[in-house]
């Protein structure tokens, strides 16, 4: 626990250093983001069903997935096509059982607005696997460490209150180094957060029972990942949920 703390020290310490030095640029820096924003527009929301069905049989799994802009799809045509369908896919062919999934998403969100505004929409059942997408926002909004550790380690316990016996995947924090739209100074700025938000939300689920993260990933397929230069692709998706089940098989027993 002495080195857990250490570490939320040292990096809310690099965290309001890095904001002071900032500070002289930011209205620069919030001028580049409104331009990003500007050449990216707005994509709609996967339309369709926010709940589906892979694979055939009795027996289902069940499985609900929570989060931002991916887990509400941007960058597919169907959630079908986008994170919650195709990770339902990957993980039915693992567990060699269909999965029935369930979707609640929202472009903008934080742990925090999560929490207040999406946990309500839960559906009061079962599940025996959560999906929760989150990361980017915190990144974006300049969520502290300390904050970003609050809200993640409050959403958890509230998921693991409600279905005490599933297993609870997140997915990684943003990997904006690979952005193709991002200007600098912003994008190594926000990189170095996303990094910080990383190895922060490492830490504090180690010890957590049947929760796992899937850190950010040393290689990441470039080709056609991108549909706007921030959201997955329907291929991105794809490549996402297959390499995300691919890293909980190798490194988790669940």
């Amino acid at each position: 626990m002495g080195n857990t703390d250490n570490n939320l020290r040292r990096w809310q310490r690099k965290f309001l250093v890095g904001a002071a030095a900032i500070a002289p640029i930011s209205p620069f820096l919030l001028l580049q983001g409104q331009i990003v924003r500007w050449k990216v527009g707005v994509l709609p929301d996967a339309a369709g069903d926010k709940h589906g069905k892979y694979g055939e049989g009795e027996h289902a799994a069940k499985l609900f997935v929570i989060g931002e802009s991916t887990v509400a799809g941007l960058g597919a045509r169907s959630h079908e096509l986008g994170l919650a369908g195709q990770f339902a896919k990957n993980l039915s062919e693992h567990i060699e059982r269909p999965v029935e999934w369930k979707v609640v998403g929202k472009n903008g969100v934080t742990a925090r607005r999560t929490i207040d505004e999406l946990l309500p929409q839960m559906p009061d059942e079962t599940f025996d696997y959560i999906l929760v997408g989150l990361g980017g926002n915190d990144v974006m909004k300049l969520s502290s460490p300390v904050k970003w550790r609050r809200d993640m380690t409050e959403l958890l316990g509230l998921l693991r209150g409600r279905n005490p016996e599933a297993v609870i995947f997140l997915s990684n924090c943003p990997m904006i180094i690979h952005s193709p739209i991002m200007p600098p100074p912003i994008k190594p700025i926000l990189w170095s957060l996303s990094q910080m938000h990383n190895d922060n939300i490492k830490e504090f689920t180690r010890d957590m029972e049947r929760v796992f993260y899937y850190p950010q990933p040393v290689n990441v397929r470039l080709d056609g990942f991108f549909a706007d230069g921030l959201h997955p692709s329907e291929q991105g998706y794809s490549d996402w949920a297959e390499d995300m089940i691919h890293y909980f098989t190798a490194n988790y027993k669940w």
